[in-house]
């Protein structure tokens, strides 16, 4: 029979996952009688824990809310879940300035993991393999970060100091709709009311933020994340390349996505399944084209170049190299 101090324990746990519990349905969970579930309550506020008694007919107990809860209780599966979560965050590069907090984070709660369980952590870890390579990422600060949720969550407008990549810095006015998360960067998009156009910057860019007066509604059409990856597509580069090629979006998407190309029809007509093979006209831009044949090649659909000329070429000189290479005994 589990001894008075640990059903004060399972009681403290219970508190933490959140919301308001019933007295009947703690007194089940303990398995003691409800008057025995509020002597506990007394021994948790005894010991500083901010216990909160809800009056009504759905009303019993909760912990004050933002009380920062010392310990802080998992179970076996939930602290492999936290753990995992950290290690997978910090090679995806979703982390903040602050890296240390996601090792110390980690340290605190293996230091206190049964070794049956860290045991099985590092095997798990060390069997553990990602098909993509990191990146080198770029990591917010959590101030800023944070401000900008808030401001996203709440429709205010802000004022950020805003370093470009050419290494312009600028104050710049946001209506932020969203947070984005995205090869290993973080990114808020929204519109800059004053030019009334949609406006895209990496958060580690940001030095400051400040909240303005006022308020902003919703905007219409695609999310945060289509909203970013259509940026990609339709940013500056050196190259503007147009393409037509006969298939379906899904077949280009494949080797095409959002954030590098958009699609659109190249001839119109009513009533058109959408997932069948036609002519569609994609357009996207490019610091350099050498990646582009080898991608158009895997694609295996019919295609038409109608600019630029040196892409043509490029695909010209592949095909000869293909065709020289594959006549070799």
């Amino acid at each position: 029979m589990p001894r008075p101090t640990g059903r004060v324990l399972t009681l403290l746990e219970l508190l933490q996952s959140g919301g308001t519990r019933t007295v009947a349905e703690l007194a089940d969970r303990l398995g003691v009688e409800g008057r025995t579930v509020r002597r506990y309550v007394d021994h948790l506020i005894d010991l500083d824990v901010p216990v909160e008694s809800v009056r009504g007919r759905y009303g019993g107990y909760r912990l004050a809310p933002g009380y920062r809860l010392p310990p802080l209780m998992l179970s076996d599966d939930e602290a492999l879940a936290v753990l995992l979560g950290l290690v997978a965050g910090r090679r995806a590069g979703l982390t903040t300035t602050e890296r240390t907090a996601n090792e110390t984070a980690s340290a605190k709660i293996r230091r206190v993991l049964p070794q049956r369980i860290a045991r099985r952590l590092d095997t798990l870890l060390e069997a553990l393999a990602f098909t993509d390579q990191p990146g080198e990422p770029d990591h917010p600060d959590a101030g800023v970060l944070l401000a900008v949720a808030d401001a996203v969550r709440h429709r205010r407008p802000v004022a950020v100091r805003y370093t470009d990549r050419d290494g312009r810095r600028s104050e710049r006015t946001l209506h932020p709709c969203g947070i984005v998360a995205h090869g290993s960067r973080w990114y808020v998009t929204g519109k800059d009311p004053q030019v009334d156009e949609d406006r895209t910057f990496r958060l580690d860019r940001i030095a400051d933020v400040r909240t303005l007066p006022g308020s902003f509604e919703a905007p219409e059409g695609p999310g945060p994340a289509q909203r970013v990856l259509s940026g990609f597509a339709t940013a500056e580069y050196r190259y503007e390349v147009t393409l037509r090629i006969h298939g379906t979006p899904e077949q280009i998407r494949a080797h095409l996505p959002g954030s590098v190309a958009s699609l659109a029809e190249h001839e119109p007509a009513a009533a058109r399944d959408p997932a069948a093979e036609r002519w569609l006209r994609v357009e996207l831009r490019a610091e350099r084209l050498d990646w582009l044949p080898p991608v158009l090649a895997a694609l295996d659909r019919p295609f038409v170049i109608e600019r630029p000329t040196e892409l043509r070429e490029l695909v010209i000189a592949l095909a000869d190299r293909l065709t020289s290479r594959a006549g070799q005994a």
